[in-house]
């Protein structure tokens, strides 16, 4: 499976949009800064025939080590989900 990198997103978004690279760079960081920025306060970010990025409470738990196999306490923590659209999973 080939990766995309956010560089790669870079000269894309430039050579479709018929912008500078460093212009698709500042447009590209401000969208993720802005998406990272309602993850943390709790907002769910919805991009059309994309998908859904959506904040998630994990709560504490008890777990098992793999390698002594005694009991652990996993601490509470925040994470974040991605739900894809109809749209996206249809067209994979």
């Amino acid at each position: 499976m080939e990766k995309l990198n956010k560089n790669e997103i870079i000269e894309l978004v430039a050579e479709k949009a018929l912008i500078s690279k460093r212009d698709a760079k500042e447009a590209i960081e401000w969208a993720f800064e802005e998406i990272k920025n309602a993850l943390l306060i709790g907002k769910e970010v919805n991009i059309s025939n994309f998908g859904s990025f959506v904040p998630i409470k994990r709560k504490a738990r008890v777990g098992t080590d793999p390698k002594l196999h005694h009991r652990i306490e996993i601490k509470a923590k925040n994470s974040i989900s991605f739900r894809p659209s109809k749209v996206l999973k249809e067209s994979l």
